[in-house]
């Protein structure tokens, strides 16, 4: 590429990405004008600490201590539930003011954050399915399979003992999945924190525990190094007056406690629809929503880089060639963690995680609309172009008036096909905390411990969405294909 068409491309891209943080932007910064509540990072299946309860609303020991310490204190926060590893990054990256999340205070973790004083003491254990009874021991697991928490004191733990016993490891990105995974035998133990373990064996999940707890570690409220040093002063204000009060001692009591209340487990299939039939709803919607809004800006764009492609204009041929080529080589999940981690990072600016959601599958989906309409384009009969220019029409009047409208015709169901894909595409997005189809599911099986069931009602709801979109692009084909 030669250095006119390079500064060429540097200036669309330049001006894209303008265009899209000017219109988007301004919505998060005087959102931000308006409040001054903090936004706190936390897990999703973490329970007893943070999880969300069959009302949808967020409970546990974390969330109640800092809904305690808020109104001691008072200050105003806004729960974003992340899931531990990717709070840990959007902790990182100024995303979030702080995380609370069962996260222990390691001597690493104290070289990128600032924590609280300790609120709770806790320690990592093994457990395995309930009828295991082959693993005792740590020297049991010689040749076994060990499944772990990415990013947790217990996968830390596991890796640390992994040579001197000899083991596999399998890693996962929330407790739920790991349980499951030692429950179905996939994997023959895991290690938790023994609160958590305890109580998620005390509501019904099929695991014991062989072995004693190993020394506990220190639980800490963590803010970015450097960062919100005020808010780190008021959870450490806040904790020494709960504590004084007796308003601690009686949020651990009520979870861990012999009066705790058991979350229901083991639903069943019906049992679980009538139970979270609101909440499974509400994600249906939020998929909707957020598919059809970066649908609209995708086809725009990708119109537009269709066009370019489709140009006798070679400049615009190499813009459009080097951003389908760039975006389709991009993994979404990367384009997600680069968006809603990476930009913030560099411009020291927020995005909140559902603009991030909306940008990115913008982004991805216009390269391959891109390609659709320089396809549909293509397919038009070339004498048609020329025939409209020897009638004495323009490049742009011929394509508007004559090639256009027989492209759009040919386009329209490979149109619906890629909403269907953009569609599946959002569950990816529940990596940076959208609360979509799937990671409503994922915090039902936090509550519940019914992965089984919970992801056959959730695939089911997705064949039955993409149904309907392919049924009506069939219908559509068969009426354009008579007209």
């Amino acid at each position: 590429m030669n250095l006119r068409k390079r500064s060429l491309f540097t200036l669309m891209t330049a001006f894209l990405l303008t265009v899209i943080f000017t219109i988007l932007l301004p919505i998060t910064a005087s959102a931000q004008e308006k409040t001054k509540t903090y936004i706190i990072g936390t897990d999703i299946t973490f329970a007893p600490f943070e999880y969300k309860d069959a009302d949808g609303e967020y409970k546990g020991i974390d969330v109640d201590l800092l809904d305690a310490i808020a109104i001691d204190q008072g200050f105003n926060y806004e729960l974003r539930p992340l899931g531990f590893s990717a709070a840990l990054q959007a902790l990182e990256t100024n995303q979030v003011d702080g995380m609370i999340a069962g996260m222990s205070i390691t001597p690493e973790r104290q070289e990128s954050f600032d924590f609280s004083d300790p609120y709770f003491e806790s320690g990592v254990v093994m457990a395995v399915s309930a009828d295991n009874d082959e693993i005792a021991s740590y020297e049991d697991l010689e040749g076994k399979t060990v499944a772990i928490k990415v990013g947790t004191t217990g996968a830390d733990f596991a890796k640390s003992i992994q040579e001197e016993y000899g083991f596999k490891v399998n890693t996962f990105e929330d407790s739920a999945n790991m349980y499951e995974d030692v429950q179905t035998g996939n994997s023959d133990a895991a290690f938790e924190d023994y609160p958590v373990m305890a109580y998620a064996i005390q509501s019904g999940l099929k695991l014991k525990i062989p072995t004693d707890p190993e020394p506990g570690d220190n639980y800490g409220f963590a803010v970015n190094k450097g960062q919100n040093t005020e808010l780190l002063e008021m959870f450490n204000n806040g904790l020494i007056n709960i504590r004084a009060n007796g308003t601690y001692d009686e949020i651990l009591d009520s979870y861990l406690g012999e009066t705790a209340q058991e979350e229901t487990s083991n639903l069943g299939f019906f049992g679980l629809i009538q139970q979270n039939s609101g909440e499974l709803l509400k994600g249906v919607g939020r998929t909707l929503l957020l598919t059809i809004t970066a649908f609209v800006i995708a086809t725009i764009l990708g119109v537009i880089f269709g066009l370019f492609s489709a140009s006798p204009n070679k400049a615009l041929n190499w813009i459009a060639m080097i951003y389908v080529d760039v975006l389709r080589g991009i993994p979404l999940i990367v384009l997600a963690f680069f968006i809603y981690f990476s930009i913030p990072q560099f411009l020291n600016i927020q995005i909140p995680a559902y603009i991030a959601g909306v940008i990115t599958l913008s982004l991805n989906t216009t390269a391959y609309i891109a390609e659709l309409v320089r396809g549909g384009i293509q397919a038009v009969d070339t004498g048609q172009l020329e025939a409209s220019r020897s009638l004495g029409l323009t490049y742009n009047t011929s394509m508007r008036k004559v090639v256009l409208p027989q492209a759009v015709k040919i386009m329209i169901p490979s149109f619906i096909n890629q909403f269907v894909i953009t569609l599946k595409d959002t569950s990816i997005l529940s990596v940076i905390g959208i609360v979509e189809l799937t990671q409503t599911g994922k915090i039902i099986i936090a509550r519940t411990y019914s992965s089984g069931n919970m992801w056959l009602i959730i695939g089911l709801m997705y064949i039955i969405i993409i149904t309907i979109l392919t049924k009506f692009s069939n219908y559509l084909e068969r009426r354009l294909s008579n007209d």
